[in-house]
């Protein structure tokens, strides 16, 4: 998380310090962005990480349409202050848990988004943008193989309790995300940025929608004719 704020820093810095004090005059029709990803969930404690893909076309110099897939993984445990109360009736056969008992798993999760983006093109060679955060999670938890080789009697009757050792959910997502372009070159930059989302998955299972921030940062190509020539 740290480098990752390092690198955008150092992305800003070295952005302002260029002669950029002017607009862009090549803009090319598509933008491909592939980048190291940074998905953290607080409220469950959760950081998964992995890769951030995006296509987009430029309709104007002002206005893109792009799709974007992420792929994420990682673990945490689950406590039972966050469980639903069924999730919590459904364990209260095991008869009271020990004070601050979790269940350790692994997830991943895959990020489906479509949509328009809105971008400030008067630095030469800055790009700003925001754009709404609108699409698709899917995501598979597992429960931890390590745990339920520890403890294979309990193990097995939390599994049986909740339906299973492994959960997939498929929810929308809505939020915003921004973020900045250093065009190196017309076809090539680096772009860094930051999406919030609110979902509400394994409702069944978990007390509550939650909430996600992703920060991505890496290289993008620019390709096909520049849209400002006539």
């Amino acid at each position: 998380m740290r480098r990752l704020l390092f690198c955008v820093l150092l992305l800003l810095l070295l952005s302002t310090a260029l002669p950029c004090f002017s607009q862009q005059t090549d803009i090319r029709q598509f933008v491909a962005f592939g980048a190291y990803t940074y998905l953290a969930t607080p409220s469950l404690n959760l950081t998964q990480r992995g890769f951030d893909g995006d296509l987009g076309y430029n309709y104007r110099s002002w206005l893109s349409f792009g799709f974007d897939f992420g792929y994420y993984s990682g673990h945490s445990t689950l406590f039972q202050n966050e469980l639903s109360p069924a999730a919590l009736a459904a364990l209260a056969p095991l008869g009271p848990l020990p004070p601050g008992f979790g269940v350790p798993y692994n997830a991943s999760t895959q990020t489906y988004e479509a949509g328009p983006q809105l971008n400030y093109r008067h630095f030469k060679k800055v790009t700003f943008f925001v754009r709404p955060a609108l699409g698709a999670l899917h995501s598979n938890v597992k429960v931890s193989q390590t745990f339920l080789a520890a403890d294979p009697e309990l193990g097995a009757a939390l599994c049986t309790l909740l339906n299973g050792c492994s959960k997939n959910d498929l929810v929308p997502f809505y939020g915003f995300g921004a973020g900045m372009s250093w065009e190196i070159t017309p076809h090539f930059g680096l772009r860094a940025t930051t999406d919030f989302a609110h979902y509400d998955f394994f409702s069944s299972l978990l007390n509550g929608g939650r909430n996600s921030v992703r920060i991505s940062i890496g290289p993008k190509f620019s390709f096909g004719k520049n849209i400002l020539e006539k």
